[in-house]
């Protein structure tokens, strides 16, 4: 979707600055919404892309001016609300006024934690042929979906070559709408500054994206 979240060659938002030997949870409660959004995960709630999209759509202003961890957090009120898993009058109330609706993989427990901190595992068996291979020019499509996708607008509408095809794997697009996961084939896209940036950028940088093949087009 068009959002604030999708920030690639944005300006305006002053220097970044970082935050030297930065921990990796500044409060605690930023580490239990970390552990509820996995949990939640795991047990079957919502998929990592679904999860994306509902932090995606939080509000501009509530986006630009919340922490890290609190996207994560309103994201998920968003995302169990919208699910049926809670309600707002239980968000309102602090705890469970309702039975709990069931979890599609049951009931997460200590047992769980170990698979869950393993990274998932992407690639799906193929449907089709790749469309593309390493030294194709491409064009990524100027599109404009209203829910997710992976594809940055600033690499919209421009002209890269494929450096690598990574095998077919799950679609975001479709898997964040609980569409089904509809693998599609995944390819590294080179593109030079000056093709994303203009005459202004540094002639010798070059960006690189992951592109999905319903996102190209030859050039």
């Amino acid at each position: 979707m068009n959002g604030v979240h999708d920030m690639g060659g944005m300006d305006g938002f002053g220097k970044v600055e970082a935050e030297p030997n930065e921990p990796m949870f500044h409060t605690e409660w930023e580490g239990r919404v970390l552990a509820m959004v996995r949990a939640m995960g795991a047990a079957g709630a919502f998929n990592i892309d679904a999860s994306r999209f509902y932090r995606e759509a939080l509000p501009p202003e509530v986006y630009l001016t919340s922490s890290y961890y609190k996207k994560w957090l309103l994201g998920l009120e968003d995302l169990l609300r919208e699910k049926g898993y809670i309600a707002a009058t239980e968000m309102a109330a602090g705890h469970a006024i309702e039975p709990p609706k069931p979890l599609k993989r049951g009931k997460f427990t200590v047992a769980d934690v170990e698979r869950v901190m393993v990274r998932g595992k992407f690639a799906r068996e193929a449907a089709k042929p790749a469309q593309f291979k390493p030294g194709d020019r491409v064009r990524a499509k100027n599109i404009h979906p209203a829910t997710h996708t992976r594809l940055p607008r600033y690499a919209r509408g421009h002209v890269g070559i494929v450096e690598r095809n990574h095998g077919c794997q799950v679609f975001p697009d479709s898997a964040a709408m609980d569409a089904g996961e509809n693998p599609q084939w995944l390819y590294t896209v080179v593109f030079d500054a000056a093709e994303l940036w203009g005459a202004d950028a540094d002639p010798t940088s070059k960006i690189s994206i992951d592109a999905f093949e319903p996102y190209l087009e030859p050039a």
